[in-house]
């Protein structure tokens, strides 16, 4: 029986990784749903592709020409993320969230009850709502499997670590390196970030990804994310999880054990792996490299250069639980980044105004308050990104 399949974000990176795999094994998959914020051209090309009954996309414009193009088709296309009870008469076996930015957290949530597993690359979700989340997958009994490949690396390595049980991993970890390619301006001297374009700032240098986690990634506020990231979905302290700057991408995750035992996940920059091995481990897999002993016999570990990349200090006094502070990091930044792409801000004005906006007091008292549900997130989203757009733009 083929395994019944939903994307969430397939028209971006992610997605049309996980479509090209199940193009190549068609016999056991059956794709019931896409979706995609604005981009009606690729995902009615998607649909007709894979022959794909129901979409959802989010941006009122696209949705109205999608939905005079699909009307002599067979295709339903639906606006918004309330209408899974129509489209799911039952569980599908897999969900792939790789909706970019906070625009995730709700699609997340809502379809928590519809699906068997739930793979996730859209980190800002787990930072946001990971008690909500949490709680929905033990009421659901849905597994939930991390994409992003330090965090798939870490979680292969702890045997595929039920991340919705109350372990207590500190009784049996030192620690956790996840490491970072450094970005595209590891080695460029401070004094000229100002001047960075947009076209330097997404030209990544290991890894071929969206915009936003290419500007992310350029700032090292994805390396931000992703310890927030892990300990959240690891239940570890935050202190226990160090970054190591790794041009070469080959060592994705390290983990020291009590015991004395290391485990170091390795494998090429390619986000087929991950995602390939999230899917079905049983797929027959053709990989066309063979370990790389040139990497593994010259493998190089440095420090961040905090002066340059300051946001990681932000981890410094950084909570180990749930608080709507997480929201306000996500939306100060997503915006920020928003003013980068559209040349209103500089590159070094994202480092600046992130920690200046995150350091007011009114932003500062939310590490006290722990969400109770998406409504007190989505509004703190809304209030943060208004200050933001209000503080970087005179």
């Amino acid at each position: 029986m083929k395994k019944k399949i939903a994307i969430l974000g397939s028209t971006g990176s992610i997605g049309k990784i996980l479509l090209n795999i199940i193009k190549k094994n068609k016999k056991n998959f059956n794709v019931i749903l896409l979706t995609a914020n604005k981009d009606h051209k690729m995902l009615f090309g998607q649909a007709k592709k894979h022959g794909v009954k129901n979409l959802i996309i989010t941006n009122e414009v696209s949705y109205k020409i999608l939905k005079k193009k699909c009307k002599k088709t067979n295709i339903n296309v639906y606006n918004n993320f309330n209408i899974f009870n129509k489209i799911f008469k039952k569980k599908v076996d897999y969900t792939m969230n790789s909706i970019v930015g906070f625009a995730g957290l709700k699609p997340t949530l809502n379809i928590i009850k519809y699906t068997k597993h739930i793979a996730i690359a859209n980190k800002e979700s787990i930072i946001c709502g990971w008690n909500l989340i949490k709680q929905k997958l033990i009421s659901n009994k849905t597994r939930i499997i991390p994409i992003d490949s330090e965090h798939f690396s870490i979680w292969t390595s702890l045997n595929e670590f039920d991340v919705s049980k109350n372990y207590d991993l500190n009784k049996s970890i030192d620690n956790i390196y996840i490491t970072a390619s450094g970005g595209p301006f590891r080695n460029t001297p401070i004094k000229y970030f100002k001047k960075i374009s947009v076209k330097q700032a997404i030209n990544h240098p290991t890894w071929k990804m969206g915009k936003k986690i290419s500007i992310d990634s350029a700032t090292l506020v994805n390396k931000l994310f992703e310890v927030i990231e892990a300990q959240r979905l690891f239940n570890i302290n935050i202190k226990k999880i160090l970054i190591k700057i790794h041009s070469q991408s080959y060592i994705h995750s390290i983990i020291k054990f009590r015991d004395g035992l290391i485990k170091i996940c390795a494998h090429e920059p390619d986000m087929s792996i991950p995602i390939k091995n999230s899917l079905d481990k049983n797929l027959h897999h053709t990989s066309k490299n063979k370990i790389n002993f040139k990497i593994l016999n010259n493998l190089k570990f440095t420090e961040i250069d905090k002066k340059k990349f300051p946001v990681i200090k932000i981890l410094d006094k950084y909570p180990n639980h749930c608080t709507l502070f997480d929201t306000a990091l996500v939306s100060i930044n997503d915006e920020l980044v928003n003013l980068f792409l559209n040349k209103k801000i500089s590159f070094d004005d994202i480092f600046k105004n992130l920690l200046n906006i995150l350091n007011l007091r009114s932003i500062r008292k939310l590490k006290k308050i722990i969400p109770k549900n998406y409504k007190e997130i989505s509004e703190i989203n809304d209030f943060v990104r208004l200050k933001t757009l209000k503080l970087s733009i005179c």
